[in-house]
């Protein structure tokens, strides 16, 4: 197992419930692949960079977390088709 950050941000216009839901499925998803969460830190609102899909704010959440290579590309998978989440970034500490 490698030790990755994650760093994904969430839009702007997510209720406040469904984004708990999103950082708990992937918290869940984490664990349920035999992955070790070591902290969740939510970095809060934040004024992006550029525009991405029309808005200029997304709530930025990073993971650190210990779990397999080949979950990690899978979890990448997910996340990109998962409503809601419109960037996510995964580096190897």
């Amino acid at each position: 197992m490698n030790k990755y950050e994650l760093m994904f941000i969430v839009e702007s216009d997510v209720s406040e419930e469904k984004r708990e839901q999103l950082i708990a499925k992937f918290k869940a998803y984490v664990e349920a692949h035999n992955g070790n969460l070591e902290g969740i830190e939510k970095v809060g609102m934040k004024k992006l960079a550029y525009p991405i899909n029309f808005k200029n704010e997304g709530f930025y959440v990073i993971f650190n977390m210990n779990m397999d290579p080949t979950e990690v590309d899978a979890m990448s998978k997910l996340m990109n088709i998962t409503d809601g989440i419109c960037r996510h970034m995964f580096v190897r500490k």
